[in-house]
């Protein structure tokens, strides 16, 4: 479970977000994020007995700074009111292999994973294991272990090309699949159950109904 605390300090920095007040409240910041740490290092320790690709990984290479890079943004807010955390087996820098991933904001949280908006050269890959092994990812994505957690891969339309990509026939059975551009997995997370003792236990379940479609992203691209 993460402590009341934790999400209350994410909350108040979304009202302020600025320098002066970050300065201010630094001490809540710290303890917030060692919180957050602690549980992030819960989930690592006992799902990787299940997937030994994390095993023995560190909460503090898989969590992102909580500093905006604000170079090219109009948003110019110096900090992100979120804590996030990529589980991979290459640390939160692996970003041409599929990994787990928790994402904690008030109001807006989820645990999932998957790739997210890999190199070319790698969804390239990752298109042609699917178009080879179409049935075996369609039985992962209706097993009743993914689909008991997940609502099926996100298709938001930044995820999405319009056409199926080249190299491909349009009425390609996989088509649907071979459009996308990212391949994640996201299931929500109430306020609520961000202080439930059953946090870990519920975020490790959803890590392992994830497994196979990791597995199986990481098999097309290695």
């Amino acid at each position: 479970m993460l402590q009341t605390a934790t999400i209350n300090f994410l909350k108040e920095l979304k009202k302020n977000n600025h320098k002066p007040w970050f300065d201010l409240h630094r001490k809540k910041y710290e303890a917030a994020k060692a919180d957050f740490a602690a549980f992030i290092q819960q989930v690592i320790d006992q799902h990787g007995k299940k997937d030994p690709g994390i095993s023995g990984l560190l909460a503090k290479d898989c969590m992102f700074r909580i500093n905006r890079d604000t170079r090219f943004s109009k948003d110019k807010s110096p900090y992100k009111t979120n804590f996030g955390a990529s589980i991979n087996k290459g640390g939160k820098k692996a970003w041409n292999t599929a990994g787990y991933y928790f994402h904690l904001e008030p109001g807006s949280c989820f645990t999932g994973g998957g790739i997210y908006m890999p190199e070319p050269e790698v969804l390239k890959k990752i298109r042609q294991e699917i178009d080879y092994n179409l049935p075996a990812f369609k039985k992962i994505l209706s097993s009743k272990k993914f689909s008991g957690v997940y609502n099926g891969l996100n298709k938001n339309p930044e995820y999405l090309l319009s056409r199926v990509p080249k190299g491909f026939e349009a009425d390609n059975p996989a088509a649907e699949y071979l459009k996308l551009k990212s391949y994640i997995a996201m299931a929500p997370l109430s306020n609520t159950d961000l202080t439930s003792k059953d946090l870990v236990k519920k975020t490790v379940a959803a890590f392992e109904a994830l497994q196979p479609l990791i597995a199986f992203i990481n098999q097309g691209v290695e």
